[in-house]
């Protein structure tokens, strides 16, 4: 295969990881078939995996500087 295909944005990455983390609440972590078992990516580690692409992207903004800050106003001070 060619390596450009196998890149991905980070946004596509986090599509496939929550996908990955559907699967596992869905289909379970782990299942037998015959004398065989399958166990699918830790859960814990997707989710971790998950929030680290999140807070990538979300660094990626115009400047990452005030990025999930808020502002309160409190009147009749």
């Amino acid at each position: 295969m060619d390596d450009e295909k196998l890149e991905m944005t980070t946004a596509q990455l986090l599509d496939e990881v929550k996908r990955a983390i559907r699967v596992v609440l869905i289909g379970g972590q782990s299942y037998k078939i015959g004398s065989r078992q399958v166990t699918r990516a830790d859960l814990l580690q997707l989710r971790e995996l998950k929030k680290e692409l999140e807070q990538e992207i979300a660094s990626q903004g115009p400047d990452g500087l005030m990025d999930n800050t808020f502002v309160a106003f409190f009147e009749g001070r």
